[in-house]
């Protein structure tokens, strides 16, 4: 059972640590997403428990979510959007020097997903781990890997968000139930072409609002306690609040820090946790959702997954052009966050 101890933290209280790229840049080269074929509706989860299709798309603006069958490993999906980003950058795994997972739903403690997919792939001899920093995962991902190009020990890098968050749904509790979703996304991260690539990165957490989303008995710990029933849980008006205005403040400082102004943002990529914050963020940013990646309405939250599914979704779709301004920005249980500007590549 989730603690529910208040989270009140003013904002302007909480330091964010922002700074530029130094070294040699890097830039995403390729993305892929992966989704399971089965789909819930909201019409699907009033047959489950108490609620409606008005009540979720008010509330969250989600319409449908993906939906692993039963016995599906996060492990599958991850490969599937591996090897996509993997065709999208036009290299092979032989070519990898580092694999990254942010998951918070393992297959397992251990080993870690990343090393799996490394055999899946047959990349031998590359670096390999996940990353737990819930949500945030993929950014905090995505910052590794450009540090390590930034340094030159590593020139590719495979960055994936994968999760089989159905799993841990009550299915009785409409306040979780309703929001999350299975999948999976990846990119390729190179060295990057002369004038393009990430230019400033925002990263950081708050652990006095560990509270707020959770997983398992944290209290007494899930494995220690064997606890059979990990579900999420979560306090979701203080989210909202934290949310909102971590989005906007994160935005601010990666802008600051690489000299661009927020208007000239071309995309912003947000995480996918609700349509009522990401909508609440941009109106107060000043960025009309034209400017914003938004495919809630299909995935649900899909935890470290959502800002790949939608950057991949971006892409394909030809909402990104080279030279554009890319904000991605993420927040999650932790309470964690991580935002990056780029210049597309």
């Amino acid at each position: 059972m989730a603690i529910t101890t208040a989270y009140r933290t003013r904002s302007d209280a909480l330091p964010l640590r922002s700074f530029k790229t130094k070294g040699r840049p890097s830039a995403i080269a390729g993305v892929g997403a992966y989704a399971p074929e089965k789909v819930i509706t909201n019409f699907d989860l009033e047959k489950l428990m108490d609620t409606s299709d008005k009540w979720i798309t008010e509330r969250t603006g989600i319409h449908r979510r993906h939906i692993a069958e039963p016995g599906t490993t996060t492990l599958e999906l991850a490969t599937k959007a591996a090897r996509s980003a993997l065709d999208a950058a036009g290299i092979t795994a032989h070519d990898l020097d580092m694999i990254l997972v942010g998951t918070s739903s393992p297959d397992g403690p251990f080993p870690s997903i990343a090393a799996r997919i490394q055999n899946e792939l047959d990349a031998p001899g590359a670096v390999a781990w996940d990353t737990l920093a819930a949500c945030t995962s993929f950014m905090y991902g995505l910052s590794i890997a450009d540090s390590f190009i930034a340094t030159e020990r590593a020139d590719n890098v495979l960055v994936i968000g994968a999760e089989v968050l159905s799993r841990m749904l009550d299915y009785s509790n409409r306040g979780t139930a309703v929001i999350f979703g299975d999948g999976a996304g990846a990119a390729v991260v190179r060295p990057a072409p002369k004038g393009a690539g990430f230019l400033s990165w925002c990263l950081g957490s708050d652990g006095r609002g560990y509270a707020q989303v959770t997983c398992g008995n944290i209290e007494k710990g899930a494995y220690a306690a064997q606890d059979p029933h990990p579900y999420i849980e979560m306090v979701g008006p203080d989210v909202f609040k934290f949310a909102v205005d971590i989005f906007i403040r994160q935005a601010n400082e990666v802008c600051n820090t690489a000299g661009v102004a927020l208007g000239d943002i071309d995309l912003w990529v947000p995480h996918q946790a609700n349509f009522r914050i990401i909508d609440a963020a941009a109106r107060r940013m000043g960025l009309p959702l034209d400017r914003v990646a938004i495919n809630i309405d299909e995935y649900g939250n899909t935890s470290s997954a959502s800002i790949p599914l939608a950057l991949e979704e971006a892409v394909r779709k030809g909402r990104v052009k080279s030279g554009d301004h890319v904000l991605l920005a993420g927040f999650g249980s932790g309470l964690t966050w991580g935002a990056c500007l780029m210049k597309w590549a």
